[in-house]
């Protein structure tokens, strides 16, 4: 946890990248549940947010 916490201060892709990557999985499980709407509501802006995400930290240093 002390590595990537490390990462995530540094800027580091590995870390970041993770953290997107969470964060379109997250919106696509919101996306599918059948039970809250809220979920379904925000579900879009949050697999958005990981996209854009995990683009701009694909050109951070390794």
């Amino acid at each position: 946890m002390k590595a990537f916490l490390s990462g995530m201060v540094r800027f580091r892709r590995a870390s970041w990248e993770m953290l997107a990557s969470i964060l379109i999985a997250l919106g696509v499980v919101m996306l599918m549940q059948p039970w809250f709407m809220w979920a379904f509501t925000w579900s879009f802006l949050v697999t958005l947010t990981g996209t854009v995400m995990f683009i701009v930290t694909s050109h951070f240093p390794e």
